[in-house]
């Protein structure tokens, strides 16, 4: 599984409706938001080419001017063999 963070930056005038597009994304929180357009996101994926798909989704969302991947951690399923 990968978790990432990110800080996604909106125009500050469609920044309700990037939130909203957002949490129609499986496996992504928006945690908090500023009235300036930024928005605090986690994502959960189950590999990590799945959460840079997901961070290429929400990177090219309308409104959406810039995303930045703040963390970034993958842990293996332990019911999985290695």
């Amino acid at each position: 599984m990968n978790i990432s963070s990110l800080l996604v930056n909106a125009r500050p005038e469609v920044q309700q409706q990037v939130r909203d597009s957002l949490l129609l994304l499986g496996g992504v929180e928006v945690h908090a938001a500023t009235a300036n357009g930024q928005l605090i996101v986690t994502i959960e994926a189950d590999s990590d080419r799945a959460a840079a798909d997901l961070f290429s989704t929400i990177s090219r969302q309308p409104g959406v001017l810039s995303a930045s991947l703040v963390y970034s951690q993958f842990e293996p399923d332990p019911d999985e063999e290695v």
